[in-house]
């Protein structure tokens, strides 16, 4: 069965253009990232997940994550926390920047998440995850979504007797990852679960987990009824893997091409994060751009090494000095000064 990736949908009265989801990745989905994805064919993009406590703190790099562009509609931004009260308040601030959906995650398994009750622990306290849904359906006025896994344990059901709860105390969709908080990303994802939750909820429910080709998208969407399909991992430097799930467009990209996107993507996180965070944080980027057999290892490790990313940028361009023009065309189709943002102090997240 053909299943048209480029069908909209809808969360409540947001309208989705593509039934491709960028999934919420700590540490990876920055403005830049999503941006990026959304011009590759991503319906929705999600922020990296944000503590409501750090909200309620005033957190500054917290408030950092809370930038929305006018290029990243629609958007949702995720949140994460065990106290009702809390969530509520930090709903309200993410409604205030500017998203489209607030996103909350009962699913994240790393252990300085779980071990403050919240992430993917909330799933064996269903009572509470109810009150924490109910607390921010209250607080907004825009969609809230819930992102789980199957469970906590191997071989755990509980998402198919919680998700629905959720869907009873306001969450208008569901994003079902079916593996266990247990098995970190090993195994393999069960999609006969997220399955199952569609047959039991009447909101849309995004399938996640595994989803790394065209033929996979719409294999799973055709058997598990799901609105739409969630892509991670898959989209970490290779932006082009979800063209070709959108559009079945697989061609590989150019050398020109790859450094084109890679330079956008470190002026668009220098811009945001400012050159000392940016040019930390920007180092796992680099392996992932040019690896797939893009470009020779020792040219990747000659880039870590390397503080500065202006000196980054002239090694890519020699390297490819036909990616020049390709950025000059990409940075014009960009929107300036038109973001929303909170008072954020601009010498840590950078202009715009």
């Amino acid at each position: 069965m053909h299943v048209d990736l480029r069908e909209s949908w809808a969360i409540g009265p947001v309208e989705v253009p593509t039934r491709l989801v960028l999934a919420p990745m700590a540490g990876v989905s920055v403005q830049a990232f999503r941006r990026q994805g959304r011009r590759f064919g991503a319906g929705l993009v999600c922020s990296e997940m944000v503590s409501c406590a750090g909200i309620e703190h005033r957190n500054e790099k917290t408030l950092g994550y809370l930038r929305v562009a006018a290029d990243e509609h629609p958007l949702a931004i995720q949140i994460f926390g065990s106290d009702p009260a809390a969530m509520g308040e930090a709903a309200r601030m993410v409604e205030a920047a500017g998203a489209d959906i607030v996103d909350i995650n009962f699913g994240c398994p790393v252990r300085k998440v779980t071990k403050t009750g919240a992430g993917a622990t909330l799933l064996d306290d269903p009572e509470l995850a109810c009150r924490i849904v109910a607390a921010v359906a209250d607080a907004v006025e825009i969609p809230v979504s819930v992102k789980m896994r199957r469970g906590l344990r191997d071989g755990s059901w509980d998402c198919l007797s919680v998700g629905p709860r959720l869907v009873e105390a306001g969450a208008r969709s569901l994003t079902l990852h079916p593996r266990s908080a247990q098995q970190m990303y090993t195994g393999s994802a069960d999609h006969r679960l997220t399955a199952e939750l569609v047959d039991l909820v009447d909101v849309p429910v995004i399938a996640s987990g595994d989803i790394t080709s065209r033929a996979k998208a719409q294999a799973v969407l055709a058997t598990t009824g799901a609105a739409a399909v969630m892509v991670g991992r898959g989209a970490q430097g290779n932006p082009w893997a979800l063209r070709e799930i959108v559009d079945g467009d697989g061609g590989e990209p150019t050398r020109e091409e790859v450094v084109a996107e890679l330079v956008l993507f470190i002026r668009e996180t220098v811009r945001e994060l400012g050159e000392r965070r940016a040019s930390g944080f920007l180092k796992k980027f680099y392996g992932w751009y040019l690896g797939r057999g893009r470009f020779p290892r020792p040219f990747k490790q000659e880039l870590v090494v390397l503080d500065a990313t202006g000196e980054v940028e002239r090694r890519l361009l020699a390297a490819a000095p036909g990616a020049l023009a390709l950025i000059d065309e990409l940075e014009a189709g960009l929107p300036h000064g038109d973001e929303i943002t909170l008072e954020l102090p601009i010498s840590i997240y950078g202009g715009g």
